[in-house]
C-alpha cells in the first residue's frame, strides 16, 4: 500500500506540473491514474493480506500497473523518463510483496513493457541503447530484491521453527502445546487430558555420567513417548529441563490414566544405553489431569497435572498419579 501511495503522490505532482514531453499523458489521464491509485490503496487497506495472496491480488495489481503504464505511453505516441520511472516502482512493489517467482515474472514483464515503450517512440538505434541500460537496471533491481526477500523468508521460517521445535529432542515447544491445548479444550466432547512426565533423579544422571548422558536420556525419553502416541490425537512437548508434557485429545479420564501407565511401562522396558555402553534403567513419574469441555481451563489443567506429578514423586517416584480439573 505504501508503494501505491508514493506512486499516487508522484502522479499528483506530475498532474500539477503538467506534461513535460510529447510522450507524457495529458493532465486528465494523470489525474485519473492518481484517483485509481488512491482507490486501489484504499481497497487493499480493507482486504486482509492473506486473502489477497490467496486470490493472486498482489500479482494481478502489478500486472495491471505495468499494462496501464505501457498502454498510456504507447497511446500517447511516445515515452519519457517519467513513464519509465514508474516501472521502477512496479518492480520495487513486486520485490517487496510477491514471492520469488512472481517478483521475477513482474520484473520480466516490466522490462518487456519498457522495451515496447522505447521502440514505439524512438529510432531503433536510440531505443536499443536505452533499452539495454534501462532493462539491465530493472532486471538487476528486481533480481536482487527477489533474492533478498527469499533470504528473509528463509530466515523467518528458520526462526519460527526454532520457536516451535526443541532442538535437542525434536518435540514441540510450550508455545505450540498451549495453542493445541486451547483448541482441544474448546472442541473435545470426550474431554482433554494432560500428562506431565518428569525424569526421576535427573540431576544424578548428569552428576554421575555427565551432561551428555543427561541429553541422551531426554532424547531417549522423547523417542519412546513419540512411539507410544499417535500424532493425530496427541501433542508431545518439552516443557523445559527434564519435563515433558503429553496432550491427549478427545480422551476420557480412564483412558488417560491407562495411557500414562503404558508410557511408564514402556520407559521401564527400554533402558538407556550410556556413552560407555552400560545400560541405565530410566525412571519417570507421571501426573495426569483431565478436563471436560464445560469446565476446561488451561491454567487449571496445568495446575492439576503439576499437583498430580508431585504427588507421584512424593509417593516414591516411578509411578502415575491423577488429579482431575
Amino acid at each position: 500500500m505504501i508503494v501505491l501511495l508514493v506512486c499516487a503522490a508522484m502522479m499528483g505532482l506530475v498532474g500539477l506540473l503538467g506534461p513535460s514531453a510529447a510522450g507524457d499523458a495529458s493532465r486528465g489521464v494523470v489525474w485519473a491514474c492518481f484517483a485509481g491509485l488512491l482507490l486501489a490503496a484504499g481497497g487493499l487497506h480493507r482486504i486482509s493480506a492473506a486473502r489477497l495472496d490467496r486470490v493472486g491480488g498482489f500479482l494481478a495489481l502489478a500486472v495491471v500497473g505495468v499494462t496501464v503504464l505501457c498502454t498510456l505511453a504507447v497511446s500517447a505516441g511516445g515515452t519519457s523518463t517519467r513513464a519509465q520511472a514508474f516501472l521502477v516502482f512496479v518492480v520495487l512493489y513486486a520485490g517487496f510483496h510477491l514471492r520469488t517467482v512472481g517478483a521475477l515474472l513482474v520484473t520480466l514483464l516490466s522490462v518487456v513493457a519498457g522495451g515496447i515503450m522505447l521502440f514505439t517512440s524512438h529510432t531503433v538505434e536510440s531505443a536499443l541503447s536505452d533499452f539495454v541500460f534501462f532493462g539491465t537496471m530493472l532486471g538487476v533491481t528486481g533480481t536482487l530484491l527477489a533474492r533478498s526477500t527469499n533470504s528473509q523468508d528463509r530466515l523467518v521460517r528458520a526462526l519460527k521453527q526454532q520457536a516451535d521445535i526443541d532442538t535437542l529432542t525434536g518435540l514441540v515447544t510450550r508455545r505450540v502445546l498451549d495453542q493445541a491445548l486451547t483448541t482441544a479444550l474448546s472442541r473435545s466432547d470426550d474431554g482433554t487430558a494432560l500428562l506431565l512426565v518428569d525424569v526421576d533423579e535427573f540431576k544424578t544422571i548428569n552428576d554421575r555420567h555427565g551432561h551428555l548422558a543427561g541429553d541422551d536420556a531426554l532424547v531417549h525419553l522423547a523417542t519412546i513417548i513419540k512411539r507410544q502416541v499417535r500424532a493425530s490425537d496427541a501433542v508431545v512437548s518439552r516443557m523445559g529441563g527434564d519435563e515433558v508434557a503429553v496432550l491427549l485429545r478427545s480422551c476420557s479420564r480412564e483412558a488417560a490414566v491407562h495411557r500414562a501407565e503404558q508410557l511408564l511401562d514402556a520407559v521401564r522396558g527400554e533402558p538407556l544405553v550410556l556413552p560407555d555402553g552400560t545400560l541405565y534403567g530410566l525412571s519417570i513419574s507421571l501426573g495426569v489431569a483431565h478436563a471436560d469441555r464445560t469446565t476446561g481451563d488451561l491454567r487449571a489443567l496445568y495446575a492439576a497435572a503439576d499437583d498430580a506429578l508431585y504427588t507421584a514423586k512424593r509417593a516414591g517416584r516411578g509411578r502415575v498419579a491423577a488429579a482431575f480439573a
